[in-house]
């Protein structure tokens, strides 16, 4: 890790714990789609199981979009984004300074989340339950890294809100649905998971490379 990108991560995280602001409205929302789901369809036994996965994974990508867009609103106010297209060091630094902070943000968010999700859904994981502790990173790095990047694209935009949801969801499908099968998988015991984990590296390891190859294009650009 060099110090540039040292520099940026813990000014990040420093902004953050001081105002919570992305971190409170994350948690406050997914919390909100748990419970909500959970009295739409009364979980119970299998079902539970069934719907579990998509619910987890869905709650955290809609969750994430309020943090990812505040992660670049930060930098426009003072003119603090000038100052980082001027500084010597790499804009990759910036941009996986950034990934991981928000990583970090929404990982707490699901340790959080988690034991009010197995209460509401009364949910007993029947397949191996460490498997889980590889796919929800995998899914939560690639949600975060390609919205990172599509955030910093649409900057410069006068609905920025509106439109990295528009650009990140249909990106982010291929993951979403490794992650939900996976999940799903290894709650209800049934099938092989190791696929769909495969094919969520293989997403994060392509999309998290091309985006480190654009990012100072993107940053740069005017």
């Amino acid at each position: 890790m060099t110090r540039a990108l040292w520099t940026h991560l813990v000014k990040d995280l420093r902004i953050e714990l001081r105002s919570l602001d992305a971190f409170v409205s994350m948690l406050f929302f997914s919390l909100l789609v748990v419970v909500l789901f959970s009295i739409a369809f009364d979980p119970h036994g299998e079902f539970s199981r069934d719907i579990a996965g998509g619910v987890l994974s869905v709650a955290t990508m809609f969750a994430s979009v309020s943090a990812l867009n505040q992660a670049w609103a930060r930098e426009i106010r003072h003119n603090v984004i000038d100052a980082q297209r001027m500084a010597p060091s790499p804009g990759a630094e910036l941009f996986l300074a950034k990934v991981i902070a928000n990583f970090l943000f929404v990982t707490v968010v699901q340790v959080i989340l988690a034991p009010f999700f197995l209460i509401f859904y009364n949910l007993h994981i029947a397949g191996q339950a460490w498997l889980l502790a590889v796919v929800l990173p995998l899914g939560t790095w690639a949600l975060v890294g390609n919205g990172i990047f599509f955030a910093a694209l649409s900057i410069r935009t006068r609905n920025r809100e509106l439109l990295l949801s528009l650009i990140l969801f249909p990106i982010f499908i291929p993951a979403l649905l490794a992650m939900v099968r996976a999940t799903t998988s290894i709650l209800t015991g049934d099938g092989d998971p190791n696929l769909w984990i495969k094919l969520l590296l293989g997403y994060d390891i392509i999309f998290t490379t091309v985006s480190l190859l654009l990012f100072d294009v993107v940053f740069h650009a005017e």
